[in-house]
């Protein structure tokens, strides 16, 4: 129960990691917000927690549009009052095809852009001034290992994730001093129920190959970091880059 009376907002939440982090989350005595574009598993995952005793709620939201994602800060606020953690967690990911990069298209890549990168400076922008209000709270931002790897074939992916670390660092030192701490956690190659159009099950096999550890990781493997983030444990840390992937890419 380190979250006990804790708010969260987790974007991308209704599958895949996301769900695995608000389900934890949840566990931690924390009141959960469910923040996705996907009604019908947003409202499942809810009422799947409800039924287990658990303070959860959907909010629809599209990360890429300002006046979505304050509507979902409102909403929060007018529910609870505080919003004490942010998980920016939202992408644009296993829908992707692998392709060069000069086959991408400009509509493709400015879609990646606005939701994987924009997405989390428009919830960080709306949710600091209630942290700074509050004189506290914890902004962690979903990045990738394969912003290390560089791995080619979807290099809009790899950019937007590759934005996120820097613009974590950035935001950390803006807002240290309100006592609000903003930092990274970058999964490898993480298997979940959500099918995948970029990664064969050869080049998985691969990968796994490049780890210490060296089994798939499962959300389960990644969420334990993002509790410890957002707990009080992590008071003194900020602006750093946690890899979370079985020794792949270390640095």
């Amino acid at each position: 129960m380190r979250l006990k009376d804790k708010v969260v907002i987790t974007t991308g939440a209704s599958q895949g990691i996301g769900r695995v982090y608000v389900r934890r989350l949840a566990e931690e005595g924390a009141t959960v917000f469910i923040a996705d574009i996907n009604e019908e598993k947003g409202h499942r995952l809810e009422e799947e927690l409800g039924a287990t005793g658990y303070e959860a709620k959907f909010i629809k939201v599209d990360v890429s549009d300002q006046e979505s994602v304050q509507r979902m800060v409102d909403i929060v606020l007018e529910e609870v009052g505080i919003i004490d953690i942010l998980i920016n967690n939202a992408a644009i990911f296993s829908t992707l095809k692998m392709q060069p990069f000069e086959e991408i298209s400009l509509d493709e890549w400015n879609r990646v852009i606005a939701v994987n990168l924009t997405g989390v400076f428009l919830c960080s922008q709306a949710v600091v001034p209630v942290m700074r209000k509050q004189k506290g709270g914890r902004i962690i931002n979903i990045s990738s290992g394969t912003i290390l790897s560089g791995r080619p074939y979807y290099i809009h992916y790899v950019a937007s994730k590759a934005g996120v670390a820097g613009f974590t660092r950035a935001l950390a030192r803006e807002v240290g001093n309100d006592n609000i701490t903003v930092n990274t956690v970058a999964p490898g190659p993480t298997f979940t129920e959500v099918e995948r159009d970029s990664v064969s099950p050869g080049q998985a096999q691969a990968m796994i190959k490049q780890q210490c550890i060296q089994r798939p990781a499962t959300p389960d493997d990644i969420v334990g970091t993002i509790v410890f983030l957002s707990s009080a444990d992590s008071a003194f840390i900020s602006g750093q880059m946690i890899l979370v992937d079985g020794g792949k890419g270390m640095h």
